[in-house]
């Protein structure tokens, strides 16, 4: 499986960006598809995931502003950022997780950047 992230940017504060995902190779229909970001100095965090059947998890500190969602005949996962924040800064990976046998790939990983 390989994943290739896209959509990163410099946005400033308010604004608003999608970041995409689409996976390659194979892929089991029942994985849980998800964001982590990580900012500088600090640990990396869930952002967003969801799983095949569409239920949703999300970070603490979302409180509204994204949306995540995914099409599973595209083996794409989408991150919808809304009403960005100086804090939201930092590396944003996109994580396939198969619960059946544990494993998880990582994507490259895309910057954003939310600054004025």
């Amino acid at each position: 499986v390989q994943l290739q992230a896209s959509g990163g940017g410099l946005v400033q504060p308010g604004g608003s960006l999608r970041l995409s995902c689409v996976a390659s190779g194979s892929i089991f229909s029942g994985v849980v598809m998800g964001w982590f970001r990580q900012a500088p100095g600090k640990q990396r965090e869930l952002v967003a995931e969801i799983t095949s059947g569409g239920i949703e998890k999300y970070g603490d500190f979302v409180k509204d502003r994204f949306s995540i969602s995914r099409d599973n005949r595209k083996n794409t996962v989408y991150l919808e950022m809304n009403n960005l924040e100086s804090d939201d800064t930092g590396v944003y990976y996109c994580r396939v997780f198969n619960r059946l046998t544990g494993s998880r790939t990582w994507g490259q990983g895309t910057q954003v950047t939310v600054s004025s």
